[in-house]
């Protein structure tokens, strides 16, 4: 008997405790099914909000479970000093922890340097942004792979973001000072041209002992096809210049086949290749090479178009408690015709969900 009573008055001392983490638990989870029901589709970067939000809810419910152990008020502050004094070594910690990437991708969500579909360079690595996520960036190699960057290495180290609005594309090769430049770059502009690049020019970039080094450039109004237009625009020097007789060797240039005296180093189609734009391939590799790129900033673009929507029917619903009839009615027109629009762009935001899902 005297067992059972004490089994009964444990209990009682911790309902409080079973009922506030029992509570706990389902704010969790309610809390996670309302944030990250829909996120799913808009990737790491959408969840970063709803990532945020569930730590905060944890830490709260942390807190409001150690309010509620059966233990004396000396034990329980006991628990939230140390509960406090490892947030505090997590924070001093976090040149080196999960924490230091959360930090660095709010930086990054802050800042807003690059966004999904953008070429980036950093280091060594090259590629277009896929996912931006809390802790980590995912971007789409020039080998079609996927490459992770940590947030806290992308905000220590420099990066290059390629305009969207178009860049400049260009590339190098040296020629001896046996050539004289006022020949060349017209030559240079000409490939430039071939290679269908914008207001090309030319610079001497080196004058070296033995060659100087020449810079051929133009403007790429289409990022997209930034890879293409590289080797594009090499191929189309090298074809000009062997058309007009310009060996791309240095000065050092020692062959050790026996060749006639005289003898240049131009393959032998070159001078009688039509001259049309070198790109004549039907697809392009970033189409194969970027397609994860490609739905990211597509799903970027289509989430964007759906905010403004948004906005717009906000903006014409605050203007109708003023409006007359007439202008009403039209008002409420513009309104359906945007609620129409939503909901398809939600229907194709839903079927990509599915499509991850599956």
């Amino acid at each position: 008997m005297e067992f059972l009573q004490q089994s009964f008055s444990l209990f009682e001392k911790l309902v409080p405790f079973l009922a506030a983490v029992l509570v706990t638990g389902l704010i969790l989870l309610t809390a996670h099914w309302l944030l990250f029901r829909k996120q799913n589709i808009l990737g790491s970067e959408g969840r970063m909000p709803g990532q945020l939000s569930m730590l905060l809810l944890t830490a709260i419910g942390a807190v409001f479970i150690i309010l509620t152990l059966p233990v004396e008020e000396s034990t329980r502050g006991q628990l939230l000093g140390l509960l406090g004094l490892l947030l505090s070594a997590m924070i001093a910690l976090s040149s080196t922890t999960l924490v230091a990437n959360a930090m660095a991708g709010l930086m990054l969500r802050t800042v807003k340097s690059f966004r999904p579909g953008d070429f980036i360079r950093v280091d060594e690595q090259f590629g277009r942004v896929t996912e931006r996520g809390l802790f980590h960036t995912e971007i789409q190699t020039e080998d079609r792979d996927l490459t992770t960057l940590p947030n806290l290495y992308l905000i220590s180290h420099p990066v290059t973001v390629v305009h969207s609005t178009g860049t400049i594309v260009s590339t190098t090769l040296s020629l001896g000072y046996d050539i004289s430049h006022t020949s060349i770059e017209p030559l240079l502009i000409d490939a430039a041209r071939l290679a269908e690049l914008q207001e090309p020019f030319v610079q001497v970039v080196n004058l070296g002992d033995f060659s100087i080094n020449y810079r051929v450039a133009g403007f790429l109004p289409e990022v997209k096809q930034l890879l293409t237009a590289r080797s594009t625009l090499r191929k189309a020097v090298l074809d000009t210049l062997h058309a007009n007789g310009v060996e791309i060797v240095s000065p050092g240039f020692m062959n050790q086949r026996q060749l006639p005296e005289g003898s240049a180093m131009i393959p032998d189609d070159t001078k009688t290749r039509p001259k049309k734009p070198v790109n004549s391939s039907q697809t392009l590799p970033e189409t194969l090479i970027f397609d994860k790129a490609d739905q990211a900033e597509e799903l970027e673009l289509t989430k964007e178009q759906h905010q403004r929507l948004q906005q717009e029917i906000k903006v014409l619903e605050s203007q109708l408690a003023d409006a007359d009839e007439a202008h009403k009615v039209q008002l409420e027109q513009q309104i359906i015709l945007l609620h129409a629009q939503s909901e398809k762009i939600e229907a194709i935001l839903e079927d990509v969900k599915d499509s991850k899902i599956k």
